[in-house]
C-alpha cells in the first residue's frame, strides 16, 4: 500500500532502493527518524517481498502505543492514505499529540550525540565524531539534529543519510538555498531539491542549481528559463557549467540582447 507521504527517505523505501538488513531494522522500529516516516515505512514495508521483513513490520505495528498512534493520526498533516490504514484496523483518530517528532516505538540502541560547539561552526574534529557514528545515528542527527549537522551530513556518502537531511521537519528554506549551490553534495541530493515544487519557488534555489555544476543537466535546463538576465549572463561566462547549458544561456542572452 502507498502511505501517499512524500518525503526524500520514504521515496528511497517506496522504490526499493533500501538494502535488506535497513529494511529489517525498519520493521522492527529500531529505524525511526520520525513518527511520520515511522508509520509510512511500516505501512510499505508489510507489504515488502521479503517475509521476514514484512512479517517484522506487521509485528512491530501491533506493538504501536494505541492512545500515541490513535492521536498522531489525528493530526491535519497526516496523509489521508495513512489515516484510513489505521481507521481500517480499528484505531480512532483523536487525542493530544505529546511529541509530533518523537517516533511512536524505538528498539534501537541509544547513542552518544556529539555536540555542537556554542559558535555553532563545526570543526574538522566534530566533522569525523559525525562520520564515525553508525548509518542510524546519522539519520537520526539529519532529521534531529542542527543546522550545522545538516550541513555535513547532506554531503554524507550515504543516500539515505543524504536523504533524512532533505526530509528533516526542521530544515529551512535558506539551507535548501545553500544546498542547491554546494559543489559536493551528490547529484541526488540537487535532483530531489530541484524537483520539488516548493522548494524551487524560492528564486536563490533556482539560481543556485543553475549554476551549480553537478546538478544534473535535464534540470538545470528546464530551470533555465527562470533564471533573471543578469544570472544568464553569467552562467554564459561561466566554464565550469556544462557547455549544453552554457550554449543555451548565450542563446538567450544574445537574443536579449537583439529584442
Amino acid at each position: 500500500m502507498d502511505p501517499g507521504l512524500r518525503t526524500p527517505l520514504v521515496d528511497f523505501f517506496r522504490r526499493g532502493e533500501v538494502a535488506r538488513d535497513v529494511r529489517l531494522l525498519a520493521a522492527q522500529g529500531a529505524f525511526a527518524p520520525r513518527a511520520l516516516d515511522q508509520l509510512a515505512l511500516l505501512v510499505i514495508l508489510k507489504d515488502d517481498a521479503d517475509p521476514e521483513v514484512a512479517g517484522a513490520a506487521a509485528q512491530t505495528i501491533e506493538r504501536l502505543p494505541r492512545r500515541a498512534l490513535e492521536a498522531f493520526i489525528g493530526r491535519s498533516d497526516v496523509p489521508g492514505e495513512l489515516r484510513q490504514y489505521f481507521t481500517a484496523l480499528g484505531f480512532t483518530p483523536g487525542g493530544v499529540v505529546e511529541d509530533a517528532e518523537a517516533p511512536l516505538i524505538d528498539t534501537s540502541e541509544p547513542e552518544l550525540q556529539p555536540e555542537t560547539p556554542a559558535d555553532g561552526a563545526l570543526e574538522t574534529a566534530d566533522v569525523k565524531a559525525l562520520s564515525s557514528l553508525s548509518i542510524m545515528e546519522r539519520i537520526k542527527l539529519a532529521t534531529r539534529g542542527t543546522r550545522e549537522q545538516r550541513a555535513v551530513l547532506v554531503r554524507d556518502p550515504n543516500r539515505l543519510v543524504a536523504s533524512a537531511v532533505l526530509s528533516s521537519p526542521k530544515l529551512t528554506d535558506s539551507e535548501v538555498e545553500q544546498f542547491a549551490k554546494m559543489a559536493n553534495v551528490a547529484e541526488d541530493v540537487l535532483r530531489v531539491i530541484g524537483t520539488n515544487r516548493g522548494w524551487t519557488k524560492n528564486y536563490g534555489v533556482v539560481a543556485g542549481l543553475v549554476r551549480n555544476p553537478k546538478t544534473p543537466l535535464a534540470i538545470s535546463m528546464n530551470l533555465l528559463q527562470r533564471v533573471n538576465d543578469k544570472d544568464v549572463r553569467l552562467i554564459a561566462l561561466d566554464r565550469n557549467i556544462p557547455e549544453p547549458l552554457r550554449l543555451a544561456a548565450r542563446k538567450r542572452a544574445a537574443a536579449n540582447r537583439l529584442s
